[in-house]
């Protein structure tokens, strides 16, 4: 049974794990405020809540349910656009009603509940974080500005929080309903009635965080036997043994862009992570999947292809490490068994003269999928390259590390001279396709340009 509280129920289930929460909402439960939009994680029409317990916090986070399965709600609590109603207007809904930010309403509650996980998210309440909460919410027909001074009004009602638990602060001041004060007893109760994971001894799947593999499964994912490891705890967290990295498979993109370790070490981060699609899916995107999802312009894939990372893999007997770079043997072609599971990803954390940038160009600036993609670690000494890595996505079938230019690098000046030679060597080790992100020859163009941005910025770091 999958047992998790809905709004204000509990639910215990024996549907199809694999089946998508959207579904459930909406065809099981009745529940259709939420929307059927792009069954992709690119619309937000399908916007809820997931809350979880994490070190005796209650946590919320906004999901596309269209991808979601149910399996990985399991022992949580789910909130739709309609476990936010209140007697007449919530406070949110009323800001979207005075600013004229909707008409034709499809995407409304969308918008309504990213901005109600804003509410309870405990960032600080400031119109730019109340407007990127809704980064992963499309509207076809309203317009956005009135939609962002609704999110400004939104920002003003949190701004009394101060130190209070956000939870409490949006019970207490009847911006969302009285009953989610009593959730976080609720969840602790409920965790002591579960019955174990959720892994079946005839699973032919692996599904973490699924946002990949139900935009091309869904329908068969639905009956599949699933092995779900986006809740294991064995494959969490973000740590620091000496000077490396460890990062566990199923941490998400959200929880790289929260790592006090990952914010020290990259002060750029929020800007590299704000490339990597939208908040909904950046919730639930887990590092192992992108890896191991093997796509030529996987984001993370290229962050990490630039800081050298190894995989561990293990299996029931044995565990096994492998350079990233070794990984990928042709398109979609792994150097890893059947039986085995990526656990955790590893790399030296950057230095004092060690400098790391990511680029990326798609035809969309946010929540799209790169045309080209790069990332670049380089150490720099006496104004000369001691060290360099420069990866690049969207060029060859694979996630390319720029291996011949990397050794051209190594000892040179940095100059425009030695950029230039770089990137004519460059173009003789990628071999980019003409589709639907850009021609060759754009391609092509691209990576030249994001060399050069690579090498600015080094510059930039360097005079700082």
């Amino acid at each position: 049974m999958i047992k998790f509280i809905l709004n204000n129920a509990a639910i215990a289930t024996s549907l199809p794990p694999g089946m998508v929460l959207l579904d459930f909402v909406r065809y099981h439960q009745h529940l259709t405020g939420t929307k059927v939009g792009c069954n992709e994680g690119d619309c937000g029409a399908c916007t809820m809540l997931v809350g979880e317990l994490k070190d005796n916090e209650l946590r919320y986070r906004s999901l596309t349910s269209c991808l979601t399965p149910l399996g990985n709600v399991h022992g949580k609590h789910v909130v739709t656009i309609e476990g936010l109603n209140m007697e007449g207007l919530n406070p949110i809904q009323q800001a979207m009603y005075d600013e004229s930010a909707t008409q034709c309403g499809f995407c409304t509650s969308g918008f309504v509940v990213s901005l109600a996980g804003f509410c309870l998210s405990g960032q600080s309440a400031t119109p730019q974080n109340a407007i990127a909460a809704v980064d992963g919410n499309i509207c076809r027909c309203t317009g956005y500005k009135s939609i962002e001074r609704a999110a400004g009004q939104v920002a003003q009602l949190m701004q009394a929080r101060q130190e209070a638990e956000p939870v409490s602060f949006v019970s207490d001041n009847h911006i969302l309903p009285d009953w989610f004060a009593g959730i976080k007893q609720r969840l602790h109760l409920l965790r002591t009635e579960l019955n174990g994971q959720l892994h079946p001894t005839d699973a032919r799947e692996w599904v973490s965080g699924g946002t990949d593999v139900y935009v091309k499964k869904h329908d068969i994912m639905k009956e599949t036997p699933i092995r779900f490891l986006f809740n294991d705890s064995n494959l969490k967290g973000i740590s620091q043994q000496g000077n490396r990295c460890i990062i566990g498979a199923a941490a998400t993109v959200t929880d790289l862009y929260e790592s006090p370790i990952m914010q020290q070490h990259f002060p750029r981060l929020a800007d590299h992570i704000k490339l990597v699609s939208s908040t909904p899916i950046r919730n639930i995107a887990t590092v192992g999947g992108n890896l191991i999802n093997a796509s030529p312009i996987g984001d993370l894939t290229i962050f990490l292809l630039a800081l050298d990372a190894t995989l561990v893999f293990t299996n029931d007997e044995q565990q096994r490490e492998l350079p990233l770079r070794q990984l990928y043997k042709g398109y979609k072609k792994l150097d890893r068994q059947a039986d085995e599971q990526l656990a955790a990803v590893s790399f030296e954390l950057p230095g004092r003269n060690m400098h790391f940038n990511f680029e990326k160009v798609s035809k969309r600036t946010n929540l799209d999928i790169a045309s080209v993609n790069s990332a670049c670690c380089c150490v720099i000494e006496n104004e000369q390259i001691r060290d360099i890595r420069i990866s690049a996505g969207g060029v060859a079938p694979v996630p390319k590390l720029l291996e011949q230019t990397n050794a051209f690098l190594k000892g040179q000046p940095v100059n425009d001279t030695t950029i230039n030679q770089a990137i004519t060597i460059a173009q003789s080790e990628i071999t980019p396709i003409s589709d639907a992100r850009g021609t060759e020859a754009y391609k092509r163009l691209l990576l030249g340009q994001l060399i050069k941005a690579h090498f600015m910025m080094v510059s930039q770091n360097s005079v700082h």
